[in-house]
């Protein structure tokens, strides 16, 4: 059987079988409404299709009525290129051997553009040669005009609101009218602002097509809705539509100006030209900007202080800029009340006529200091006096500055440019008052120079402005005066360095020390005295200086460090009150053998029955210096100890092997060990090296001898003897 069905303003064939009732072939959406972007991008999907010939889509192929765009067997659509403008509708046709249809894609925002792609006619096919016509053109198109408009019935005009309407609601606002609407359809009104959010706000009767709105509208939160509407059937299918509703929201003035990007400061640089530009002032205003709600107007309603002018400043009523409108003599920080002043800055809309609404704002404008003023002393000549040997500061000198304390253009820098040859003398500047601090920096001596004169520059960290210089008040002198004073006695050379033997006799002269006084002026006498002398050794004639000695000298004593012994002097000169000086004495000791060499460890253990008879390594170490010490000489002291029971064998230098010649029994043994040095004479000394021979049994060892026989060394050897004339 076959059916026709009226889809808008073209027919599509439907193949149907009594048992295909259910589907019904073609595509399931026809019209299509997108939005047009910015560009279409190439391969990027932008809706789906969907179409079905109830019988599988064998053999489906699709057409595109714009050659930059196709689409994929599943139905995707896609561009086939990046592409800006592509008209205002697409037409997409769909076929099998068994049904075809159209689909309409609206670009919503769309322009037509010239030579557009147009969609001439459609052939419709009888069922039973779909197959021969196939190869046929369905599009064919043309360059010559834009796409035509499908006819419609459904008759819409935009419809303007103005916002914030009062009550009654809901209130008519137009009308949709269809003049081939069927019996019994019924109009239905999609969007958002009906169906989608914010819901609820526009709905249509859908008897009489009356549109009306619910609530007051604002058209600061939406300006415009796009609304579609469409007629259906009883059973809500689409007959017509959807055709697009545009809704406009009419602007009133209800939004004042708001300057909104506060605090406003601005700085102008005193001496500024007239008409400078000091800062722009905008507001804001939300109200629509294409009418005169949101034509701002600017003026300044009051000034800060008012002197030396009212009117410092002005303001472009259109632009927001704040100008200078006084001559560069009035811009002048030094001579202003206050250099900061205060605007009050009014912006109206309405184009600035007393019905607009107003809102205000405060500018702060600082005038900026430039370094037009140089720094000048307080007096041409300044007085110091100092202490010889004193260091720290000895005057501050003042300056004045008219400039802002706070900049570069006030603070001062000073420089010593005449009478400070030795480097004795430093200047800084106090960063808090300015002031140059005059300090010593090496002490004087009032034996050489008891007085001194500076000259002292002073300039600003920034430069000055080209028509302004340094003149002479900014250079002074400072006239210094050096106090003479009592000062201490001087060893020279210091320290003092002497070498001399660690066993030189009792009373032997080490020295004379020599102090001399720096009062040459005063002629005193010094007296000496020792003042440190740590072991005792030392003793200083308090006249003449000569130092001797009173112990003898040991190179080895802990009070000596590195072979040096120091030593301090005072010398005391005849001044009231007298003054005193320290001198160092650093002795050097030579060393000399007198110190004998000693043995470790002092004690050893071995076992009975060890098979290694090796018993210990002995070291030996000796105080003095090298030649006096190694190689070091082991021996068994022979006067009591016979030769066959314990061997002694060198290792090196500093070092040597006790052993035994065979197992003895469990025991403590003492063995006199001599050891001699190298030095000329040798030093020997004997030690005692107690050996304990122990039971080792069953990895347990036992050195205790409490209780059992304590043999001398000698008894050892007769034991020893004995056994041997038994075998």
């Amino acid at each position: 059987m076959v059916k026709k069905r009226r889809a808008q303003n073209w027919e599509v064939l439907l193949l149907t079988s009594a048992g295909d009732l259910k589907c019904t072939p073609g595509f399931q959406q026809k019209l299509f409404h997108i939005d047009q972007p910015t560009e279409f991008i190439e391969d990027q999907f932008i809706l789906n299709l969907n179409f079905s010939d109830c019988k599988g889509n064998d053999k489906l192929h699709y057409e595109v009525s714009s050659p930059y765009f196709r689409v994929n067997n599943d139905g995707g659509l896609v561009a086939l290129r990046n592409i800006t403008a592509v008209g205002k509708t697409l037409f997409v046709h769909a076929r099998t051997p068994y049904a075809e249809d159209m689909a309409e894609l609206v670009i919503v925002g769309g322009k037509d553009i010239q030579g557009s792609l147009q969609l001439m006619s459609l052939k419709m096919i009888p069922s039973n040669s779909i197959q021969d016509e196939a190869k046929q053109d369905i599009f064919k198109f043309a360059r010559t005009s834009p796409i035509p408009r499908q006819k419609r019935s459904i008759v819409v005009s935009p419809i303007l609101i103005p916002e914030n309407q009062r009550q009654p609601f809901p209130r008519d606002v137009g009308k949709v009218v269809d003049s081939d609407r069927p019996e019994g359809s019924k109009f239905r009104l999609t969007g958002k602002g009906v169906d989608q959010e914010p819901k609820g706000i526009f709905r249509i009767n859908e008897n009489t097509g009356s549109v009306s709105v619910t609530r007051t509208l604002d058209r600061e939160t939406i300006a415009t809705y796009q609304l579609f509407v469409e007629t259906t059937d009883g059973n809500g299918r689409t007959l017509e539509g959807p055709v697009p509703l545009e809704v406009i929201v009419i602007d009133q003035n209800d939004n004042r100006p708001i300057f909104r990007e506060g605090p406003y400061i601005g700085h102008v640089m005193e001496g500024s030209p007239t008409g400078t530009t000091v800062m722009r002032m905008t507001a804001f205003d939300a109200d629509d900007p294409a009418t005169d709600n949101a034509l701002l107007r600017y003026n300044i309603r009051q000034q800060t202080p008012d002197k030396p002018s009212p009117n410092m400043f002005y303001i472009d009523p259109e632009k927001g800029d704040i100008v200078t409108v006084v001559s560069p003599a009035l811009l002048d920080r030094e001579t202003l009340e206050n250099p900061k002043y205060e605007l009050i800055i009014e912006a109206q809309d309405m184009a600035g006529i007393d019905v607009g609404l107003t809102g205000t704002a405060t500018a702060t404008i600082m005038i900026d200091d430039k370094n037009d003023h140089s720094p000048k002393f307080t007096k041409k000549e300044f007085q110091a006096t100092v202490e010889e040997g004193a260091v720290g500061i000895i005057v501050n000198l003042t300056v004045e500055d008219k400039d802002d304390p706070t900049t570069g253009a006030w603070r001062a820098a000073y420089t010593i440019i005449n009478g400070n040859q030795g480097q004795s003398f430093e200047i800084h500047t106090n960063p808090q008052t300015n002031e140059g601090m005059l300090s010593v920096v090496k002490p004087l001596d009032y034996e050489i120079s008891a007085f001194h004169t500076l000259l002292i520059k002073v300039e600003n960290e920034d430069p000055l402005v080209p028509d302004v210089s340094y003149g002479p008040s900014s250079t002074a002198t400072v006239h210094i005066t050096v106090l003479d004073v009592n000062e201490g006695p001087v060893f020279y050379p210091d320290p003092m360095q002497v070498t001399k033997k660690e066993n030189i006799s009792v009373g032997s002269v080490l020295l004379t020390v020599n102090a001399t006084d720096p009062d040459s002026l005063q002629h005193q006498t010094i007296r000496y005295s020792v003042y440190k002398d740590p072991a005792g050794w030392l003793n200083i004639n308090p006249i003449n200086g000569t130092v001797d000695t009173t112990a003898v000298l040991d190179r080895e004593s802990p009070f000596v460090h590195n072979s040096v012994y120091t030593a301090l002097f005072l010398a005391i000169d005849s001044g009231n009150p007298p003054a005193t000086g320290t001198g160092t004495l650093l002795i050097t000791l030579e060393d000399v053998n007198d110190n004998a060499p000693f043995i470790y460890p002092t004690v050893a253990e071995v076992c009975d029955d060890a098979k290694n008879l090796s018993v210990v390594i002995l070291g030996a170490t000796d105080k003095d210096l090298h030649p006096n010490t190694d190689p070091f000489k082991f021996e068994i002291h022979k006067q009591t100890v016979p030769d066959k029971v314990w061997k002694i064998s060198k290792i090196n230098n500093t070092h040597a092997l006790v052993s035994l010649l065979q197992n003895l029994n469990k025991a403590n043994y003492h063995l006199p060990i001599m050891v001699t040095d190298s030095g000329k004479p040798p030093m020997t000394n004997i030690t005692d090296l107690r050996v304990q021979v122990c039971s080792c049994k069953n990895s347990k060892v036992d050195c205790n001898a409490a209780g059992g026989p304590h043999f001398s060394l000698t008894s050892v050897l007769l034991i020893s003897l004995f056994s041997l004339a038994c075998l």
